[in-house]
């Protein structure tokens, strides 16, 4: 008897194969959607819903935003997600 290698894979491989491409979506979407701080702290964007000044425009990616300078925290919806934030107070040297 013959053993044939078949170019068909097997039904639980791409079922295994569509599982892991949508876990890896699921998590791409929660990850977007929380608080980013790249290069500033997390005191500067503790910015309260009501003082922030917007810094972004529609559809403006965690990445984007952080590269213009700025906060971008989506758990709070109808206000900006990118915004501006706190600048920190140093100490005066006289």
């Amino acid at each position: 008897m013959k053993c044939v290698l078949s170019c068909i894979p097997e039904p639980t491989v791409v079922m295994a194969a569509r599982a892991l491409c949508l876990l890896g979506l699921v998590l791409a979407l929660v990850s977007s959607s929380s608080a980013e701080y790249v290069g500033l702290s997390a005191n500067q964007c503790a910015v309260p819903a009501k003082d922030r000044v917007d810094c972004g425009y529609p559809e403006v990616t965690p990445e984007q935003c952080n590269n213009r300078g700025c906060c971008f925290d989506s758990s709070i919806v109808g206000v900006p997600w990118c915004f501006k934030p706190l600048q920190e107070q140093g100490e005066c040297s006289f």
